[in-house]
């Protein structure tokens, strides 16, 4: 099993419709062996959609991971000194979660996770999934790519005509990339084609 004895973080931020794509790359981080450690924000907790409510979400999380969610700031503090985890990911990684991590700001669990994982010099995986990756948040993104120790999912445009600044990434290749990045590496091809028209 390629994630034997290896602490992973998880992290989930608010991209609800992104929920479906990530829970089976959980899935395959148990099924490679690694203890897996979910971390939620606020939003994932209280926001209900029509993508799923968010208890209903935090209980799917901890069946699949058998441990209790991180679900708050002091919580997830001993991430660093006491528990520290091997590798972070943060998948899906909201514009908004992004421009915070991109600018020191640590206002979340997952944010609190993210800082303490690279206080470790370990790696953290981002699996962004923003409508303002080529907008706004483009600076945000250009400043995590040039960090030591972060490392993408590859990701693309996933609607280049309706919303030409959304930037998704292929959480089907997080498993690799965590792969990857545990020795240091950014999986390639980093940006791809993700262009999908159904919506």
């Amino acid at each position: 099993m390629k994630m034997k004895n290896k602490r992973i973080g998880f992290g989930l931020t608010g991209s609800h419709c992104t929920y479906e794509a990530v829970f089976p790359q959980i899935i395959k981080l148990v099924e490679e062996g690694a203890e897996v450690l979910p971390i939620v924000t606020n939003t994932v907790q209280t926001t209900n959609t029509r993508f799923g409510e968010g208890e209903e979400w935090i209980a799917k999380i901890e069946a699949v991971t058998s441990h209790k969610v991180i679900d708050s700031i002091i919580k997830a503090e001993p991430l660093g000194p006491k528990i520290p985890l091997d590798c972070m990911v943060i998948a899906p990684l909201t514009g908004n979660t992004m421009s915070k991590m991109a600018n020191a700001m640590t206002d979340s669990p997952v944010l609190m996770a993210a800082k303490a994982t690279l206080r470790n010099h370990h790696p953290v995986v981002l699996g962004i999934s923003t409508n303002d990756a080529l907008g706004l948040n483009g600076a945000n993104l250009m400043k995590l790519m040039a960090a030591k120790n972060i490392y993408f999912i590859p990701f693309g445009q996933d609607n280049p005509f309706k919303k030409p600044n959304s930037m998704v990434a292929r959480m089907e290749l997080l498993l690799e990339t965590v792969e990857a990045a545990l020795e240091n590496k950014q999986y390639q091809p980093l940006i791809i084609e993700r262009f999908r028209d159904e919506e």
